[in-house]
């Protein structure tokens, strides 16, 4: 028999966290392909501190439980995420599957967590000691693998919520529903009078981690529209270096070839 607790509150669901061995969750739909009878799980979907969507002077703030469909209908959510997520399964996971679910699954393929990388968004973690705010880039440790502590749960994201209305979004999938992504990818650029003063991108689904570099990005950055284009052989070469795709359903060569077919086409569309 499965056991569960319904906190309905954070202070609570921390200090169940704190005392006893349990799976947190608040959608489910990844545990319900391999349930576990022996499990006890904590029930996360009615704490309403997890349930938010709200806006300060830098970030959107999303709660953790907030499911997809959420983040589809809610006005303060930018486009580029509303596209990634409403193409994640079908209309029946995204009433159920949660935001923080899909972050804290440590996938490289997770659709959100792609625009949490090139937006260099921040996740707030907490416990019942306290709590820290990271960079999502710093969650990830590897494929499955991430920084969160056992009595720790991720709470918030903090989405920098400037100069997102410019983006380049592609998934590649084996088809145009219900896909895992084979290859993904977001670009994000702002061109003011001529000159970049914003790039960001990032790779989902190659290796097992997000690919994001920004260090390669601000390549570009501060430079005209005709000085990228000089740029661009040596910036697209840096990331030709930096991808090094694992192979999984389809080969790693085919992989490397369309990250670098998006990212030119990405650039293109931009006039890079």
């Amino acid at each position: 028999m499965v056991d569960c607790y319904k906190p309905t509150s954070l202070k609570e669901a921390l200090d169940i966290l704190a005392k006893e061995s349990v799976t947190p969750y608040a959608g489910g739909t990844d545990l319900m392909i391999k349930p576990d009878e022996n499990a006890t799980y904590l029930f996360l979907d009615k704490v309403a501190e997890m349930k938010n969507i709200v806006e300060d002077k830098e970030y959107i703030r999303i709660g953790a439980a907030c499911t997809y469909t959420d983040i589809i209908e809610n006005k303060l959510i930018p486009a580029v995420l509303k596209e990634a997520v409403s193409q994640i399964a079908a209309p029946a996971i995204r009433n159920i599957g949660t935001v923080g679910g899909n972050i804290c699954n440590g996938s490289p393929k997770a659709d959100s967590a792609l625009i949490f990388f090139a937006t260099d968004s921040k996740l707030r973690l907490a416990n019942n000691r306290g709590e820290r705010v990271i960079p999502i880039s710093d969650f990830y440790l590897g494929r499955k693998n991430t920084a969160i502590e056992k009595d720790e749960l991720l709470v918030e994201i903090l989405m920098n919520k400037n100069n997102l209305n410019n983006y380049y979004y592609k998934k590649v999938g084996e088809r145009n529903a219900l896909a895992i992504s084979r290859v993904s990818f977001v670009g994000i650029i702002n061109i003011v009078d001529d000159k970049v003063f914003n790039c960001r991108t990032a790779f989902g689904a190659v290796s097992d981690v997000v690919i994001s570099r920004p260090d390669i990005d601000a390549m570009l950055i501060g430079k005209t529209v005709k000085e990228a284009k000089a740029l661009k052989d040596k910036y697209l070469a840096a990331y030709e270096k930096e991808i090094v795709p694992i192979r999984g359903r389809v080969s790693a060569k085919y992989r490397k070839t369309v990250c670098m077919n998006l990212l030119h086409d990405f650039l293109e569309s931009n006039g890079i």
